[in-house]
């Protein structure tokens, strides 16, 4: 069997809902709220602007430590674990420049680009229905206290 062959092959055989699927894994991996969150800000949805907003700029290269500061409550460790995750499923790329002191940046790969655009819809959503949600939960606590 040729290697496009085994692909479309695998491709077909993908099912989430089986235990066993590989792309449980990923699914996993790519709904954690940091990667979203690292996806969007690689993508440069990082503007400051009212929740919901369609304003974002191109996606660029960012430093490890923008990257911190723009996730807030992020730790060092699993910021690092996830930026190696999604570099190790080839969703960015790690470029180390030899400067004094070393500078490290991360960058969107096209396959990361693609992810990038669900995501932003992602968290778009959740800006923009917060309040509505929120409302919601106190609604439900007062039913059920």
């Amino acid at each position: 069997m040729k290697a496009a062959q085994k692909r479309a092959q695998a491709k077909v055989e993908y099912n989430a809902f089986l235990a066993e699927c590989p792309s449980r894994q990923l699914l996993d991996r790519i709904s954690d709220k940091w990667v979203v969150l690292i996806l969007c800000a690689l993508g440069g949805d990082n503007s400051p602007g009212r929740p919901g907003a369609a304003r974002a700029d191109a996606p660029k290269a960012l430093r490890y430590s923008e990257i911190s500061r723009l996730l807030a409550g992020v730790s060092q460790k699993m910021l690092t674990q996830t930026l190696r995750s999604l570099e190790h499923d080839g969703l960015l790329t790690r470029t180390v420049t030899p400067t004094v002191p070393v500078t490290v940046s991360y960058e969107l790969t096209d396959l990361g680009l693609s992810l990038h655009h669900m995501t932003r819809g992602l968290r778009n959503w959740a800006q923009t229905h917060m309040a509505e949600v929120l409302a919601n939960r106190e609604n439900y606590d007062a039913r059920t206290s």
